[in-house]
């Protein structure tokens, strides 16, 4: 009898384990599997994720894709925790600095082999110096904004001006509005970017991309006589009352309202202010110009912040983390995705988009000599903090400018040793 009942319980134990075994092996066989970390949590933007992610499980069926999605601002702690200790096979984040941190760190995969074999060189070229470490690639774009002077057409044709395209053309238009009681410029530095913006297009024009970024990297002292032209520049649009007035108290939102009730005729900024625009009712009003040139020996530079696919060092799944990046970067699944969070794509093969300040946007990025991801993307944060504070001050008080560039120094060499 205890024979009969030992027998049982070893049938008992072992059926279900075979059955269970089983059916994990056919479960398994032929299956492969993908993690995606992304920070896109709004509610647009993710619902676009999503669906680009199901046109890729759609394709590939043998892929199991599981897709976890952070609060945006959070994500921002998480990362630095995952790709350390648990890391996805592919990871949303940012270009430049903010991804040469977690390179630097060996946090994330060298992806020039996909860039060469997808022929990204080709067709995602203007973004490649942007991902460029010590001459490989770590990350692939997938969306970008431009940044350029939107201006009011209506002034422009009141006083016979015409979209300048070089230094000289930009400050005989400035000189005009002035001369009829027009601010040339609005801006609003109460929060401190949009200065940067300014010091980002100044040395981009007249030094260069290689000599920002070497900047931007701490490589290259704030007391570098290749920056004195370009306060010195700086120093002649705010001598010459360029400048909206007390433009400190205002925050860039605030800054609108000149530009919209017609009392200023000029606004650098991103393309992030459209809606605002519409909403307004004076788009019909509004068109948009490319930075103009100040040194012609320099190439067109422009800042285009740029959110990245990553691949981390410690990912499971490279195969498929490559082949969902490369699928994700056709040009027409590039373009429904970008297009549809707000961005633009970085393939140049793309469909052009519809509206017309994307569609100047698209031109201009695409035939970019290279591409800065915005100042306090390019260096880190302690220093872009420090950096911003005193490109708002010497616009506030530009006879500081000695003093500034002194103590900008200072903080260079203790955050960059």
């Amino acid at each position: 009898m205890r024979r009969i009942i030992l027998l049982l319980l070893v049938v008992t134990l072992l059926v279900p384990m075979a059955f269970a075994g089983g059916k994990s092996e056919a479960a398994g066989a032929g299956r492969r599997s993908l993690v995606i970390n992304s920070n896109l949590s709004d509610p647009a933007p993710r619902a676009a994720f999503q669906t680009m992610v199901d046109r890729f499980k759609a394709e590939y069926p043998d892929i199991d894709v599981t897709l976890n999605t952070f609060d945006h601002e959070a994500y921002k702690t998480a990362i630095r925790n995952f790709l350390a200790s648990d890391p996805p096979d592919v990871a949303l984040w940012f270009a430049g600095n903010r991804m040469k941190f977690f390179v630097d760190q060996g946090l994330i995969m060298d992806v020039s082999d996909l860039w060469e074999e997808a022929d990204f060189n080709d067709s995602m070229a203007s973004s490649r110096a942007a991902f460029t470490v010590g001459g490989k690639q770590y990350g692939v774009p997938w969306g970008y904004y431009q940044w350029g002077v939107f201006y009011r057409k209506d002034i422009f044709d009141q006083y016979g001006l015409s979209v300048p395209k070089n230094w000289d053309q930009f400050l005989t238009v400035g000189d005009t509005l002035l001369a009829n009681g027009i601010t040339p410029v609005t801006i609003g530095t109460k929060f401190l970017w949009t200065a940067g913006g300014w010091f980002d297009y100044l040395n981009l024009r007249i030094n260069g991309y290689d000599y920002h970024m070497g900047l931007t990297a701490g490589e290259i002292p704030y007391t570098d006589p290749g920056l004195d032209e370009v306060f010195d520049v700086w120093e002649d649009l705010i001598d010459r009352g360029f400048f909206l007035p007390n433009h400190a108290t205002y925050s860039w939102q605030e800054a609108q309202a000149p530009f919209i009730n017609g009392k200023a005729a000029m606004y650098l900024i991103g393309n992030f202010m459209v809606p605002d625009l519409e909403s307004a009712g004076v788009i019909d009003d509004v068109d948009f110009f490319q930075f103009p040139v100040i040194n012609p020996a320099v190439g067109m530079y422009e800042d285009a912040p740029t959110e990245a696919y990553l691949i981390p060092s410690g990912a499971r799944n490279v195969e498929e983390a490559k082949l969902f990046v490369e699928f994700v970067s056709r040009p027409d699944i590039l373009a429904d995705f970008a297009y549809e969070v707000g961005n633009i794509p970085p393939n140049k093969y793309s469909r052009p988009p519809e509206d017309r300040f994307t569609i100047a946007g698209f031109e201009m990025l695409n035939a970019a000599d290279g591409l800065a991801q915005f100042y306090d993307r390019d260096t880190s944060p302690e220093m872009a903090s420090v950096g911003m504070q005193g490109f708002q001050e010497f616009m506030v008080k530009p006879e500081r400018e000695d003093a500034i560039r002194q103590r900008l120094e200072g903080e260079r060499q203790r955050l960059f040793k």
